[in-house]
């Protein structure tokens, strides 16, 4: 399992991007979306691990992988969204 933290990850809209970025790249993903703690898992047979956070950040957020319930650093060059993506 993959899990990060999306802070910029606000609605359900930005739920449904992430979502469609992630089974574009892998149908068979399997994708748990928390919005409140703004946690994203995925879990999948096909994709290695270090790719999944490219995923999420091309489709415009900032991914922070979480290991063993840890923050791992945060990316060097990361997009920058503020607030909801809806308004």
């Amino acid at each position: 399992m993959n899990t990060f933290e999306v802070k910029d990850m606000t609605c359900g809209h930005c739920s449904s991007t992430i979502t469609k970025a992630v089974k574009a790249r892998d149908p068979g993903a399997t994708v748990q979306i928390d919005i409140s703690a703004h946690r994203v898992q995925i879990e999948s047979d096909t994709v290695p691990a270090g790719q999944w956070s490219d995923v999420i950040r091309q489709a415009g957020y900032t991914p922070v992988a979480i290991q063993d319930g840890a923050q791992a650093a945060a990316p060097a060059a990361a997009p920058v969204r503020k607030g909801c993506c809806c308004g």
